[in-house]
């Protein structure tokens, strides 16, 4: 009886992410041309490892990612893989001057369903935001948000 419930039982998830992360001492250097090259690379990343890409979108100095990551893998295993992978890809390319890597670090945190949308619309308007935000406010405005405790002697 086990065995035949077994057979027809699926893992069902639905594990919503907004990742951010920073180039290496948030040097301004992910200029606009490039950016949408990245984006793809990044898509790729992500499909390839059987995870929905929603939003991408970044400014000079940091990125912000809104994805599905499969229920089989490891967010940091994920973060991990595209930073290493389009570090690789943007020295390769040299497709932005200046870039020496990504910071060490990144922030991830979870999305409900019904706020997708909201935070969708807020990494498709970032451009719009940091014209007023710096991004260290805007990270320590999503740190508190999630109720994430961090020391700000290490910040950023």
């Amino acid at each position: 009886m086990v065995e035949t419930i077994m057979k027809h039982m699926s893992s069902f998830t639905q594990l919503l992410y907004h990742i951010v992360f920073s180039t290496k001492s948030r040097e301004p250097v992910l200029h606009a041309q490039g950016r949408e090259q990245l984006f793809r690379y990044i898509w790729g990343i992500l499909k390839n490892k059987q995870c929905v890409l929603y939003r991408i979108n970044a400014v000079e100095d940091h990125l912000h990612v809104l994805t599905h990551i499969h229920q089989t893998l490891a967010v940091a295993d994920v973060v991990k893989d595209i930073k290493v992978a389009s570090s690789l890809m943007i020295k390769e390319e040299a497709l932005f001057q200046g870039f020496t890597g990504w910071q060490a670090g990144y922030g991830c945190f979870t999305v409900s369903e019904s706020a997708k949308e909201r935070v969708g619309n807020y990494i498709k308007n970032q451009q719009e935001h940091h014209a007023k935000v710096s991004f260290a406010d805007e990270y320590r405005a999503i740190l508190k948000e999630n109720g994430a405790e961090f020391d700000e002697r290490y910040f950023l």
